[in-house]
């Protein structure tokens, strides 16, 4: 066996074994050519035949080298991800050869052939691509709407004379200007020195260390001078060079596909304050959406919650120890194949994969569901909201049996699924190739008749068993620039949009049933903003993450996301300590989203869930349950205040966890305090992120204060130093809202 992929597995951060890199070659730079085969062939030519723009024709072989093979995906430690690792070992060698890219505009033509110990040959068939090179190009390449800030003369195209394949310009960049922005960002709020690239993946955790991130936007705020940002009108991958080449320069690169000598790239360049600047993109790529109030009370989740009898003893667990909780996600609770019936449920197969209603279904007694509709009633007598797990994928292993299979074969002739190439017979399926989930296929959620197909699945769940929302998990699987949606779009266009018309077709599954467009993700992209509520994804349970994730709420923020919160204090690992939990619990009940996750850890002993009980049982602290409680209690009184702040924020596009040089741009203190932010208009938020800290440095902002705690005033503009017991978080309320927010505070 001898393979090629031209394009890989279309895995943004990792070159395969099989591939060509790059992908489009480039005059006069290194191309790779590489191959797998089995451990049958004992050596690797490939017969290149290059045509150049002239005509002039040149044949020749070369020998290919024995490489260490690559496996696409990544490493995972621990938890429910953990098999996946296992799967990703490859038992075929890889070969690989390397040589300069002739000039642009040739023609390479291509086939392997591999030779085995008995002297038979086994061969690819033949692939092709054009070479293209970097020129310089028009300004006009560039179509720019607003304040003309291209820097002339900057414009470069690759091409290889017919097609472009990226575009590269330049934009102004001046002494004392800070880059934020650019869609959830774990590393930093200032990318200015830095080098980064919009491409939604999922980085199972360490995302600022990695510098990855679920939700990328090519939006900018250029903050500290004049004013201003900038939107690069595109869905395809973006790279920019934020001053870290060149001080004065912010280099944008965008992959695009279009004729030589058109233009190509839209860029939106908007002026002003950072609210006005937010304020004109969300006018253009579309506006949150009010959710209740009832979404600013505690979430709470467990993966090991995976029986109603689980589910229902960690409710009573919160209402025995005082914790109003008000939504529970439960994730394991499906048969782990179709993603729509309770692990457990009997029912009737529909070979035709027509979906199903409540009444479908038998729930064994002493099984792990005896009464779904039962639990979610009393859930909701007790004022507790019910959210259900999801994944946008028809999973390929185990092998597909009942009502998997039916849905499998039925997608497929329903014409519903993203498709992708296949040499012999034209589209196929496409499988994912991520390392979660491995050879599912995918719905083609972009498109209404078969985003319906998949939502009318899950119709019964809503409209009859009463739940509230779901958790939209997982939409980063489309990878390679090769696949194709329904609409015929292909995947360097498509695939970044995925994950907003995951959300979306989930909220438009609520909204048909009369019920708010609650879902909560973690991946998504321009126009993710009118799509529900967002988490940061998987994390451990570390300081470092901690300050990563408030990094995530803020960049987040800046990007128009207004309901956004994280795994309070990581979900991975060992339970933190007490003193993380506590100091993540206090920064969490002053972001938008409230709540906690862990991880599955095979209900192997002691517990890892992150319920203030166990934490307290595992630690032996006798402070992490009324602590908790306390600013949980704190929390509901907020609900009134972030509910109209919310509201607020929605119309003037001031974010609601808003960083501080939204109010004050030319504030130094907005950079050497990161980590701080408006909550609202009235509320001042300074969160404990480094361990063992018990004095705090608050640098408070213009204006007059009082501190939320002792109700004394606080002068503004100054950096002071306070006081951060345990059970406090520096938190100020501005002089002029204390009398009607001085009860919130009460303990």
């Amino acid at each position: 066996m001898i393979r090629h992929r031209p394009y890989g597995s279309g895995h943004p951060y990792s070159v395969d074994t099989e591939q060509r890199w790059p992908v489009d070659p480039v005059a006069g730079e290194t191309l790779k050519l590489g191959v797998r085969a089995s451990a049958d062939v004992g050596s690797v030519a490939v017969e290149l035949e290059e045509q150049d723009a002239a005509g002039e024709r040149r044949s020749r072989r070369l020998a290919l080298t024995r490489v260490a093979s690559t496996s696409r995906g990544q490493t995972v430690d621990g938890g429910h991800l953990a098999s996946a690792q296992a799967r990703l070992a490859r038992a075929i060698g890889g070969w690989a050869v390397e040589f300069s890219a002739p000039a642009t505009g040739t023609v390479l033509r291509y086939r392997f052939v591999g030779i085995a110990a008995d002297g038979s040959e086994q061969s690819t068939r033949e692939f092709g691509t054009i070479v293209a090179g970097w020129v310089d190009a028009p300004d006009g390449v560039v179509t720019v709407e607003g304040a003309g800030r291209l820097v002339r003369g900057s414009v470069r195209v690759l091409t290889d004379g017919e097609r472009v394949r990226r575009v590269r310009f330049a934009l102004p960049l001046v002494t004392g200007e800070h880059v934020t922005g650019f869609g959830e960002r774990f590393d930093r709020l200032d990318h200015r020195g830095t080098e980064l690239d919009a491409v939604v993946f999922e980085q199972y955790k360490r995302q600022g260390a990695e510098r990855k991130t679920y939700l990328p936007m090519p939006f900018a705020h250029v903050v500290g001078g004049a004013g201003w940002g900038f939107h690069v009108r595109t869905s395809r991958r973006t790279w920019f060079d934020v001053g870290a080449s060149t001080n004065d320069r912010i280099v944008v690169e965008a992959e695009v596909d279009a004729p030589a000598g058109v233009p190509a790239v839209e860029l939106a360049c908007y002026d002003g304050s950072p609210t006005e600047v937010l304020d004109a993109f969300l006018d253009e790529v579309g506006r949150p959406e009010q959710l209740p109030d009832w979404v600013f009370r505690l979430w709470a989740s467990g993966n090991e919650w995976n029986t109603q009898a689980e589910v229902m003893r960690q409710m009573d667990l919160h209402r025995e120890h005082g914790v109003p909780v008000g939504s529970v996600v439960i994730e394991a609770w499906s048969d782990e194949r179709t993603f729509t019936a309770f692990r457990d449920a009997e029912y009737r197969v529909h070979d035709d994969g027509s979906p199903h209603r409540l009444a479908a279904f038998t729930f064994p007694p002493d099984g792990a569901w005896p009464d779904p509709k039962g639990m979610v009633d009393e859930l909701h007598d007790r004022d507790v909201r019910v959210h259900l797990w999801q994944i946008p994928l028809l999973k390929a292993r185990p092998h597909p049996t009942g009502q998997a299979r039916a849905d499998a074969v039925s997608a497929k002739d329903a014409g519903v699924l993203i498709r992708e190439p296949d040499a012999r017979r034209g589209l196929r399926p496409y499988r994912n190739r991520g390392w979660w989930f491995p050879l599912s296929t995918m719905p083609d959620l972009t498109d209404a008749r078969a985003a319906g197909w998949w939502t009318d699945k899950r119709r019964y769940l809503v409209e009859e068993v009463g739940i509230d929302g779901f958790k939209t998990d997982g939409g980063e699987h489309a990878w390679g620039r090769e696949l194709e949606y329904l609409d015929g779009t292909r995947g360097a266009e498509g695939n970044n949009r995925y994950p907003v018309a995951y959300a979306k077709a989930y909220g438009d599954l609520l909204r048909s049933a009369g019920k708010a467009p609650v879902t909560f993700s973690r991946a998504g992209f321009t126009g993710s903003q009118a799509h529900g509520a967002f988490w940061a994804g998987d994390e451990n349970s570390t300081w470092e993450a901690f300050r990563w994730s408030m990094f995530a709420g803020l960049s987040a923020a800046a990007s128009g996301i207004v309901y956004w919160g994280w795994d309070l204090a990581g979900f991975s690992g060992p339970v933190p300590s007490p003193e993380l939990f506590l100091r993540a619990a206090a920064a969490s009940a002053f972001v938008p989203i409230m709540q906690y996750h862990s991880e599955f850890n095979h209900h192997r002993t002691p517990s890892r869930d992150r319920t203030p009980w166990n934490i307290a049982e595992q630690t032996g602290d006798d402070r992490v349950i009324p602590v908790f409680r306390e600013f949980v209690h704190l929390r509901e009184r907020l609900v009134p205040y972030l509910s109209a702040a919310a509201a607020e924020s929605i119309r003037t596009s001031a974010p609601l966890m808003r960083p501080v040089y939204f109010d004050h741009p030319t504030s130094e203190a907005a950079w050497s305090h990161p980590l701080q932010w408006f909550l609202g208009d009235d509320l001042f938020v300074s969160p404990v992120v480094t361990e063992g800290e018990t004095r705090h440095e608050v640098a408070l902002p213009p204006g007059e204060w009082v501190d939320a705690w002792t109700g004394e005033p606080a002068a503004g503009g100054v950096i002071t130093r306070v006081e951060v017991p345990i059970d406090r978080i520096p938190v100020y309320v501005r002089a002029d809202a204390w009398p009607r927010l001085r009860t919130v505070f009460a303990s």
